[in-house]
Order: C-alpha cells, then sequence, then structure tokens
C-alpha cells in the first residue's frame, strides 16, 4: 500500500522528534573557565581601606592604588595605629613637643615585630617600602595641618620613610565638569 505525502511528511517529522537530543558541555566549560579566570584576575585589582565613620577624608584624582601597609587613623578625638588608641588629640595639640613619643614607641615596636634584620634593611635598600616601612596616614581633613606635620615628622623619625596620605578619590570626568561650570 503506497502513503500519502502527508502520511510521509508526518513519519519524517516524528522520526527527527523522537532523537535524544545530546547537550554539548564543552563550549558551557570554556564560557566557565574564562568566566574564573576574568574574575580572578580583576578581583585582586581593588583594595578598599577600612573606613572609619569618625574620619572624613580630603577628597583628591589620586591615581594609584593604596598598598597593604601600616594604617594610622587620626581623627578629631583620637591617634589610632592598626586599631590600638595611642593618644588623645586635644592632649597631643596642647604638647610643644615636636615629636609624639607615644607614636614613636608603637612605631619601634610595629618595626621590632616585622622579621627582617639590620643586615637585610641594608642589603635591600631599594625595596624599603616593601618590607615594612610603609605607613598609610588616614586622617580627616579637619586636623590641623601642624598635627599632621609632627604625625609624619615622628614616622620618618621611627623609619618609615614611604608615607602615604589616604584620600577619598573623585571621578576624572566630575571635577573636569565640575571646574567649568560657571
Amino acid at each position: 500500500m503506497k502513503k500519502s505525502a502527508r502520511a510521509m511528511r508526518m513519519e519524517r517529522h516524528h522520526k527527527r522528534m523522537s532523537k535524544d537530543s545530546k547537550l554539548s558541555l564543552v563550549s558551557l566549560m570554556d564560557i566557565f573557565t574564562i568566566l574564573v579566570f576574568f574574575l580572578m584576575l580583576n578581583a585582586s585589582d581593588v583594595q578598599v581601606l577600612q573606613n572609619s565613620k569618625s574620619v572624613i577624608l580630603p577628597q583628591s584624582t589620586a591615581k594609584q592604588a593604596a598598598r597593604e601597609t601600616l594604617l594610622l587613623v587620626v581623627n578629631n578625638h583620637d591617634l589610632i595605629l592598626q586599631g590600638r588608641k595611642l593618644a588623645d588629640v586635644a592632649e597631643l595639640l596642647a604638647k610643644p613637643d615636636e615629636i609624639i613619643a607615644e607614636l614613636a614607641t608603637e612605631l619601634a615596636y610595629q618595626l621590632g615585630r616585622s622579621k627582617q634584620t639590620t643586615q637585610d634593611l641594608n642589603n635591600n635598600a631599594d625595596k624599603d617600602a616593601e618590607i615594612g616601612r610603609a605607613i598609610t596616614i588616614m586622617g580627616d581633613k579637619s586636623i590641623p595641618y601642624a598635627l599632621l606635620k609632627r604625625i609624619m615628622q615622628t614616622c620618618a623619625q621611627a623609619g618609615f620613610t614611604d608615607i602615604s596620605l589616604a584620600v577619598e578619590s573623585l571621578d576624572v570626568d566630575s571635577t573636569t565638569t565640575a571646574d567649568n561650570q560657571p
């Protein structure tokens, strides 16, 4: 018996639809591998300093990223190094000394804690910032410059010569448009 064209068409259609479909995981795995590498490479670029609500940072168009160093926080009330309160700002402003004794002793302790010997420091003089002699000062924008100068002088005398000031980053585009407005 001869089948009609419609019957043959329906038979072909049922044969095509009854086949088991296969899922190709190779391309899916390639996509996820690329995504993982992308996230791993880009996640390491961001470094955020812990922000304190008591410190309002000055704004700047800083281009360099922050490094992992000792963190010295100066707000309107306290001087804090690595989370440990060293002195009151009011007392520091009342003292006429150029060097802050509490900060100097704590910096000497932090320097002693690092596992670098004097011989290693002399051999690696070019890598001074990488071996523990860098410090970041996160100072409130309203603290007096005289206090900031004394803090930096104390840090330099203690051997922390690579001093960075933490600032709140501004977008370059927003500053140029703000400057152009009347």
